[in-house]
């Protein structure tokens, strides 16, 4: 049983790739179609989450191997990192920064807990290091990984309509700009429409990730050391 659910994530992947290649659409992304699927197969069928998530725990453990990968793109983008390492570090620092506190603001407003607060700290991260960080601080790993799901979706749904819009056009810039805020699911649709947006995505997805690694945990106590 465990595998017929690894078989069956793979499967709703591959036909949400499928369809993206006969209807091309901003919104549904093979990510988002392949969610669909699944959850209406869920719905369906009245399978348990926990059942299925334990089911496709063979490709839940590939998922601290995928983080490792990301260190081709980087390696790839090298030469350009070298010429603008200053812009690049900048950015997703004050990438780093703005999510984390942008989340921990909105929380705190709707009268988070400080569990929740922490759960939802490290959103903008990809879930191998959200979940870590979190768990750290004190948080929910589960609410993490839906947030982090959460911010992915918007980032991949959204953010190329919204930097457009913005007058944002160069790939450098919307790629950093999506991979700093929706991780592995942004990245994926930077690599989607263009392979240097997609590395560039990358780039700020490995250093944003680092970089709220260790701001976190600062922010969090400053957070509560100006509140009480």
């Amino acid at each position: 049983m465990i595998y017929f659910y690894s078989i069956l994530t793979l499967l709703a992947f591959y036909i949400g790739i499928r369809i993206d290649q006969y209807w091309k659409s901003v919104i549904f992304s093979p990510f988002v179609l392949s969610l669909i699927i699944l959850v209406i197969i869920l719905l369906i069928g009245k399978i348990p989450f926990e059942m299925y998530y334990k089911g496709n725990e063979p490709i839940n453990d590939l998922l601290p191997l995928s983080i490792v990968a990301l260190a081709l793109p980087l390696y790839e983008q090298l030469r350009q990192i070298r010429r603008h390492w200053q812009i690049i570090l900048t950015v997703t620092t004050l990438t780093s920064i703005l999510s984390m506190g942008l989340g921990v603001g909105l929380s705190i407003i709707f009268g988070g807990t400080p569990e929740i607060v922490a759960s939802i700290l490290p959103k903008s991260i990809t879930t191998a290091m959200a979940t870590v960080i979190a768990d750290h601080l004190g948080g929910i790993p589960s609410i993490t990984a839906v947030s982090v799901v959460l911010a992915g979706l918007q980032g991949a749904i959204l953010g190329y309509i919204i930097l457009r819009k913005l007058g944002i056009n160069d790939a450098e810039s919307q790629g950093l700009a999506i991979g700093g805020v929706s991780h592995a699911l942004g990245t994926v649709s930077c690599m989607n429409r263009n392979v240097e947006a997609g590395s560039y995505s990358s780039i700020a997805l490995v250093l944003c990730g680092i970089i709220s690694s260790v701001l976190a945990p600062i922010i969090y106590k400053l957070v509560y050391f100006f509140i009480n």
